[in-house]
């Protein structure tokens, strides 16, 4: 059967970014039987036992509650499973000094699900054929949101500044104020700290500056805090999440090692809760109430809390150390940056001048048996041609230390005879 479709299912129907990219990627493993490949790709993160544990016992401890068939048997609320709402308010009260109820919490199918809503209640087109404007203040940021709106050309980004420290190899994104515009035309704004794929983490500054800018305009400001503090904690550098009247954060679950529940949750003003709810009822009614359940578990211990500062981001964070070193070590005398560790579970690498494209790069790369994705899938929304989006690669912190320092001198030896070769043909 072909079925005719309409716009917005032909628009949906077609994957974007990494996703596309994925779909090589798999058909290079398949196809690769018997060859032992490096897989620095996965945005999966990998089962600690720790972690598992903590869930098991959570799932044990429901299992033996009353509350089991409540849970499990029986529709509720679409905010959200309440002793989750409750435990949610009350851990971040008393951890950041908030006067949160629960009328200030949404929990979601996921948090992509949650940027879904947002991009299309806030974004695209309104009653009078305007159009308002999904903002990505700085870019590269994360792949996803590249498929979330229903009308894609709402969806803009900036070029951001790059701090580069040449000496050491090392640099940073930051937005640049001089061309980030926010106006009338605006609909939405939406980023994420830490940052999906470069690891960075914008300073509260630039954070209240980018609300700042916001809010005369009434418009929301939509965190992406899927690797920030408090759960998972997979900051490397010191930061606070940062609340106000037009910030809408968004959290999820899924890094601390419950990706297959689809855990988001959104912290914000009661009216912006209550327009994403009603989108949350008219599509799902509620998310999965056993995750959240077993989630309201491990919040309320404060063991999830513990797990995420303790275990994963010490787990993480000492593998970005074999990766910086590793290339510290090896990579030869070319002008290659490393984006700063500041959160996260990926690397971001920077190979200025490279002589080809980075998924030229990222072919050569897998004749060498390491799978890296290719930088240029991480600037959606940005319209502006530029040579830096094709010289970057994402690398998966997701692998062993000794897979990740024998990818980071596989790649390191393909960069030297990509640039050795470009020498001799100028």
């Amino acid at each position: 059967m072909n079925p005719a479709l309409t716009k917005i299912g032909a628009q949906m129907s077609h994957l974007t970014g990494v996703r596309a990219i994925m779909k090589d990627i798999i058909e290079t493993l398949q196809a690769g039987a018997g060859k032992e490949f490096i897989n620095l790709s996965a945005g999966n993160p990998l089962i600690l036992p720790e972690v598992e544990q903590l869930w098991r016992d959570c799932t044990a401890q429901l299992l033996a509650s009353s509350d089991y068939g409540e849970v499990v048997c029986r529709y509720g609320s679409s905010q959200g499973y309440a002793p989750l709402v409750s435990a949610i308010a009350s851990d971040f009260n008393r951890r950041y000094g908030l006067n949160l109820s629960e009328r200030n919490i949404l929990i979601t199918p996921g948090s992509q699900t949650l940027y879904f809503y947002a991009a299309n209640a806030f974004g695209g087109y309104c009653p009078s054929g305007q159009l308002k404007q999904i903002v990505l203040p700085l870019s590269p940021d994360y792949t996803g949101y590249g498929g979330v709106s229903l009308a894609p050309e709402a969806l803009i980004a900036y070029k951001p500044a790059l701090d580069i420290d040449a000496a050491a190899h090392r640099f940073k994104y930051r937005p640049d104020f001089s061309q980030l515009r926010i106006n009338e035309e605006t609909g939405c704004v939406v980023f994420s700290r830490p940052c999906n794929p470069t690891g960075n983490v914008l300073t509260d500054e630039e954070v209240r500056k980018i609300a700042a800018l916001a809010a005369p305009y009434n418009v929301p400001v939509i965190i992406d805090s899927a690797y920030a503090p408090p759960f998972p904690a997979l900051n490397f550098t010191e930061m606070t999440p940062v609340f106000g009247d037009n910030i809408i954060h968004g959290m999820s679950l899924s890094k601390a090692g419950l990706p297959g529940e689809r855990i988001g949750v959104a912290i914000a003003d009661e009216k912006l809760i209550q327009i994403l709810e009603s989108f949350q009822t008219n599509m799902c009614i509620h998310p999965s109430r056993y995750g959240q359940a077993i989630a309201a578990l491990a919040i309320n211990s404060g063991a999830l809390a513990e797990i995420s500062s303790n275990v994963i981001r010490p787990f993480y964070r000492q593998k970005f150390e074999v990766l910086e070193s590793t290339l510290e070590q090896t990579m030869p005398d070319i002008p290659w940056f490393l984006h700063r560790g500041e959160g996260a579970i990926f690397a971001w690498l920077w190979l200025k001048d490279l002589p080809l494209t980075d998924w030229e790069f990222y072919q050569r790369l897998k004749q060498e048996n390491v799978i890296v994705v290719p930088g240029s899938s991480f600037f959606p929304g940005l319209r502006e041609d530029w040579i830096h989006k094709q010289q970057c690669l994402r690398i998966s912190l997701t692998a062993s230390n000794e897979e990740i320092a024998l990818g980071m001198q596989r790649l390191a030896k393909v960069v030297e005879r990509v640039y050795t070769k470009s020498k001799v043909k100028s």
